[in-house]
């Protein structure tokens, strides 16, 4: 923003806009009535004048390529310095210091050269040095511990949660911190007050002692190990579960996967979000390899997740945990309904969005999508003659006329393009099951009932193309339509029962997240370290790790 002032008179002038803007930053900032002159002067405090002209000119020398959260800060103080108590500064120092608690990494905000700041300057050129420094190093911590290092549209498209909030609100914040009378307690409070960010640090504190004790055993790669099966493999497991607390009794058989030793299994599997079956299969055994190094990225990588989601995980809300294949809804501040979901596969990932449902359709016909159709359907199409008949489905051209699939050469749609859409008609049995829940975003993602239920049954779920399949629509359908009279259980049952396709709008203005996350809490509020089904995580550790731009 352009600042400008008239040299030796020690005073700025700012437009009325940005006035009132400012307004809410500095009780001493007073906007002017509609009117009056577009612009005011702010007198810098008494004896302050030389100094502040000081920071005033750095600003606007570096006004093209700074941020301008400190900018505004010190216009709304009228330049005034910020850091002439000593505890201040220092307590600045301890608070970078101890970002490895958070996940963070304290190289980002330069200690040496703040500690070497830490003693006041004679010189005004250095004090305005050092006053901007102490400023600059608050706004960007408080801006990473609240809303995360990492950018994360630079790592998925498709991302839309809530963003940071604009530099005049974050003058604001930054201001409020600086005002508090303990430094340390306001920057602490700037991270997530969520019980997983809690749960989370303690973990990381836990892992990062561990580190010091070197890697875990390992376990070797081999068939399926069962219980009561006996492997060259079994004392090494035994060994991987005691290194890690486990009290697991030597046996006389030690290559015999003992009772004893399989409900450590069980246990350890619980823990990481594993089907607790004592079976030691490929998902329990990278679980089990994982080193603390690797549970410490983790836990950083999901901390991260946490800074940039925040804000959203509050008020009324349907959260669909994409790697815990649950989704909850919270409605009024209490849980309301929760279900098992199905989330698509690693080559169809469902994408982390923010959305809303607009309407439910009930019955709803499948329009067979662009993915589907070219990686599925025509294929199929082009092996069985049946295929689309088996399906209920039926070819139909751009002015809705039914095709005859046999005059279609299936062999070639996929090379030469397909002029048609494919759509399968409504029933319990199709793809989209009686139930519906359409979003907003533009990609095709959707939640629905589904024909296939047995898949329910199965810990792993990543099994769709994308969209989430629920295992409860019906409960969900009538939490969102809010209207007891008129869609009682009954009422939803019959216009389901009808066969008719039926477009509803929803009673609740409920936001969706579609959230992915390694780390989750369990019913007694431990945390469930999960494996990364879509692989994520090291992309997100990787620019944690990158230097600050």
């Amino acid at each position: 923003m352009l600042i400008q002032s008239k040299p030796g008179l020690g005073k700025s002038f700012v437009t009325f806009a940005t006035l009132a803007a400012l307004a809410l930053l500095a009780p001493g900032v007073h906007a002017m009535a509609a009117g009056e002159a577009a612009a005011v002067a702010i007198e810098p405090a008494t004896g302050d004048s030389a100094f502040a002209l000081r920071i005033e000119q750095r600003l606007r020398e570096r006004a093209a390529m700074a941020d301008e959260t400190t900018a505004l800060f010190y216009l709304a103080r009228a330049y005034r310095p910020a850091w002439t108590e000593p505890a201040r500064a220092e307590a600045l120092l301890a608070a970078v210091e101890a970002l490895p608690g958070h996940g963070l990494d304290p190289a980002d905000f330069a200690p040496l050269r703040l500690r070497a700041a830490l003693p006041a300057e004679s010189d005004p050129d250095r004090a305005a040095e050092r006053e901007l420094l102490f400023t600059d190093t608050l706004a960007a911590l408080l801006f990473q511990l609240r809303y995360g290092k990492v950018d994360p549209h630079a790592l998925y498209r498709e991302w839309n949660f809530t963003p940071p909030p604009n530099p005049y609100e974050r003058a604001g914040e930054l201001a409020r911190v600086l005002q508090a009378p303990d430094l340390a307690v306001a920057v602490e409070a700037q991270a997530p007050d969520l019980p997983l960010y809690r749960a989370l640090r303690a973990e990381l504190l836990a892992q990062q002692g561990r580190l010091a004790g070197g890697d875990w055993p390992k376990v070797a790669a081999g068939p399926t190990l069962k219980p009561g099966a006996r492997s060259a493999r079994v004392p090494s497991l035994r060994a991987r579960l005691a290194a890690a607390g486990e009290r697991v009794l030597e046996a006389r058989d030690r290559s015999h996967y003992d009772e004893a030793l399989v409900e450590a299994v069980k246990r350890f599997q619980a823990a990481h979000g594993l089907q607790a079956d004592g079976v030691l299969g490929a998902q329990t055994l990278e679980a089990l390899n994982a080193s603390p190094a690797q549970r410490v990225a983790q836990i950083r990588a999901n901390l991260e997740r946490l800074r940039w989601v925040a804000s959203d995980l509050q008020g009324d809300r349907l959260l669909v945990d994409i790697v815990g294949y649950h989704a909850d809804l919270v409605l009024d501040g209490q849980p309301v309904w929760a279900s098992r979901v199905i989330v698509g596969k690693p080559r169809r990932r469902t994408p982390s969005l923010l959305d809303s449902v607009t309407h439910l359709v009930l019955n709803p016909k499948w329009v067979v999508p662009p993915t589907i159709l070219r990686e599925d359907v025509i294929p199929g199409a082009a092996r069985n003659p049946s295929y689309l008949a088996n399906r209920r489905m039926r070819v139909v051209d751009r002015s809705g006329q039914t095709v005859d699939p046999s005059t279609i050469d299936w062999s070639g749609a996929r090379q030469s393009g397909f002029p048609y859409r494919i759509e399968q008609q409504s029933g319990a049995d199709g793809s989209l099951g009686r139930i519906k829940f359409s979003l907003s975003n533009p990609y095709a993602i959707y939640l629905h009932d589904t024909n296939a239920r047995s898949l329910f049954k199965r810990a792993e779920r990543a099994l769709s193309s994308g969209c989430v399949r629920v295992e409860r629509p019906a409960e969900l359908a009538a939490l969102l339509l809010a209207d007891a009279e008129r869609w009682s259980a009954q009422a939803l049952q019959a216009a389901l029962d009808s066969g008719r396709t039926r477009t509803v709008g929803v009673g609740r203005d409920v936001k969706v997240l579609l959230h992915y996350a390694t780390a989750a809490l369990d019913d007694t509020g431990a945390v469930l370290l999960r494996n990364d089904i879509y692989g994520y995580d090291a992309a997100i550790v990787s620019a944690l790790d990158a230097p600050v731009r």
